[in-house]
């Protein structure tokens, strides 16, 4: 394999980490100098060589630890894993997705072979070596949505249309920013996102549905979403609140740049060919202050968006009760110099 993972955790000693490359493809969110809520969809996969979004998905050096940081969540609570009955075939649809771009992608990681109903797969990283017959559950551990997001860095919901809506019928979500997929099964597309400040008012959803429902078999799309948390958990769950929640309050003007991060949603949107459903991948990087402002244009920039902030939104994103201390250390790398558009960080000294 070519591809080296790293050896960390995400919760208890936290000893998650980016590598300087890691660092450099992190999906920075702002590609200007302030923030508020759009519609931001581009087409995917597609991208810079090497980037998040060069492929359908992205696989990464903490593809094997967060994968046994799931196995972990779920062994906790089986319940952030579920699937409303009609939406067996989605998860078929699902698994097939991801098994045939991984191969394709990542082929010295990942190989399928597929003959007729009889299907191969191998995931070296994780060392599973299985055959099974495709459309019959009894041929594998888990049901197809489980089996396969337990491969699958990144939370995933799957969108069941009816009633000119979108309904979170299924998904595997351990990843989450403060919400919860146990309480939100069921909902549709606003229920679901009602706990938004502003966005709803501004129409923000209703255009994204209208968007989504569009979509034909054979289109996907992305857009990035971030939020704030403090120490690089994955598990910042609802149910596990009383875990994660005191931790906002061990942030001090000493260790914020390595305690701070910034949690950055990579958000893909697929429709599947044989259910129709709509999957809802969502990716979270995490990156910490110190490693934003490894590139100058990232930290001038997350100065003066976290600066300048609607003060509901920074509850929202979770950073409101440290807000200052943020900014007042992001403040040592913002020279007032121009910074250029788009995401990328360009060079070390851009």
């Amino acid at each position: 394999m070519t591809m080296q993972f790293n050896e960390e955790t995400f919760r208890g000693d936290y000893t998650y980490f980016n590598s300087p490359a890691a660092i450099r493809r992190f999906p920075f969110p702002f590609d200007q100098d302030a923030y508020m809520y759009s519609v931001n969809i581009e087409q995917h996969p597609g991208g810079p060589e090497g980037s998040p979004f060069e492929f359908a998905f992205d696989v990464d050096e903490h593809y094997v630890a967060e994968m046994k940081d799931r196995a972990i969540t779920l062994a906790g609570d089986p319940m952030r894993c579920q699937s409303l009955p009609h939406m067996e075939l989605a998860g078929w649809d699902l698994l097939e997705a991801i098994m045939v771009a991984k191969a394709r992608d990542y082929p010295d990681l990942f190989s399928l072979t597929i003959d007729g109903d009889t299907w191969h797969w191998i995931n070296r990283p994780m060392g599973i070596d299985d055959t099974f017959t495709f459309l019959d559950p009894a041929t594998l551990p888990y049901p197809p949505l489980e089996y396969i997001t337990r491969q699958a860095q990144g939370d995933f919901a799957l969108l069941h249309e009816r009633d000119g809506n979108l309904w979170l019928d299924a998904g595997m979500v351990t990843s989450q920013a403060d919400w919860s997929l146990d309480f939100d099964v069921g909902m549709n597309f606003f229920e679901w996102h009602a706990p938004v400040p502003k966005a709803g008012k501004m129409g923000v959803f209703d255009k994204a549905l209208k968007f989504l429902l569009a979509m034909n078999q054979g289109q996907s799309y992305r857009r990035l979403n971030w939020t704030m948390t403090v120490n690089p958990r994955l598990d910042t769950s609802p149910e596990n609140y009383h875990k994660w929640g005191p931790e906002k309050r061990t942030v001090t003007p000493e260790n914020v740049g390595q305690k701070q991060f910034v949690r950055v949603e990579l958000q893909t949107f697929w429709r599947l060919p044989r259910s129709n459903a709509l999957a809802f991948p969502i990716r979270c990087y995490l990156a910490n202050l110190e490693d934003i402002c490894t590139y100058p244009k990232w930290g001038r920039r997350l100065h003066r968006v976290l600066r300048d902030i609607d003060p509901d939104l920074a509850d929202y994103k979770g950073f409101a009760v440290n807000q200052e201390i943020i900014v007042n250390y992001l403040a040592q790398f913002d020279d007032g110099a121009p910074t250029s558009p788009g995401i990328f960080p360009v060079d070390q000294e851009g």
